[in-house]
């Protein structure tokens, strides 16, 4: 059986995010790029699957359609423990776009199952998934949180208003997984950074497709007024900011 993970690459959470062109593009100048926390942990339950010999796991791939800047990222992935990878030479221009370069090699070289997170940390579009699962032609289980395999038998778990959700699916199929599929991300040891030098990342063309969006400007939030500060004895005062001000009471 085999895994394979799409990973996308995303600024650190920290980053400071700026953009230039009068605001219709972002800008990467000083940005630390990391794989998408939701994709990372999802890398980190197809490991644990590997591990274990009942479930069968052969391989592991990660996926990615970027240009060559987003090879450290992917190498990461690499070093975490994935097998191989493969990147689509193309930026990244719409859900849509990525889902259907995605497909493109995946029809080619299929896998048993697709694991996507369910969003990603920069655009939270929560779309490719879904798509990807349409191109290919194949059924997609969305906000998974738990996944096994037991002798070829694959078991998923959703999380739903009031309980869970356990549901049995054959393979191919698409599991667009969110926080809980695996309880912390992998770190990667010297050992698999080593390696990850040697192991194969294929580089495809990207196919002919449109976009079906396009973005026409960005815009920061609004900044935060400054902290306004309350004597504790004027509890009238705190009341009457929470209602008219906060507007939580």
């Amino acid at each position: 059986m085999r895994i394979l993970v799409c990973l996308s690459s995303v600024p650190d959470t920290t980053t400071k995010i700026r953009f230039k062109d009068q605001n219709t593009a972002f800008d990467p100048t000083g940005v630390q790029w990391i794989i998408n926390p939701w994709d990372e942990l999802a890398l980190t339950r197809a490991l644990e699957l590997k591990e274990n010999p009942a479930a069968g796991v052969e391989k592991i791939t990660v996926a990615t359609v970027g240009t060559a800047d987003t090879e450290p990222v992917i190498r990461k992935a690499l070093a975490i423990g994935a097998d191989d990878a493969f990147r689509v030479d193309t930026l990244p221009r719409d859900a849509y776009y990525v889902a259907m370069q995605l497909a493109s090699v995946l029809k080619k070289e299929p896998s048993d199952i697709i694991l996507a997170g369910i969003e990603s940390s920069d655009h939270n579009g929560s779309s490719v998934g879904g798509m990807l699962s349409e191109i290919l032609g194949i059924p997609s289980v969305s906000a998974v949180s738990g996944l096994t395999i037991d002798n070829g038998n694959v078991i998923l778990n959703r999380e739903i208003d009031g309980g869970r959700e356990i549901i049995g699916i054959k393979s191919p199929f698409v599991a667009i997984v969110q926080k809980g599929i695996a309880k912390e991300p992998r770190i990667a040891a010297m050992r698999g950074i080593m390696l990850a030098r040697t192991k194969p990342l294929k580089v495809f063309p990207p196919v002919e497709a449109e976009p079906l969006t396009e973005t026409l400007e960005y815009q920061l939030p609004l900044a935060k007024k400054a902290c306004t500060m309350v004597d504790p004895a004027s509890i009238g005062e705190l009341v009457k900011l929470l209602q008219n001000e906060a507007k939580v009471l």
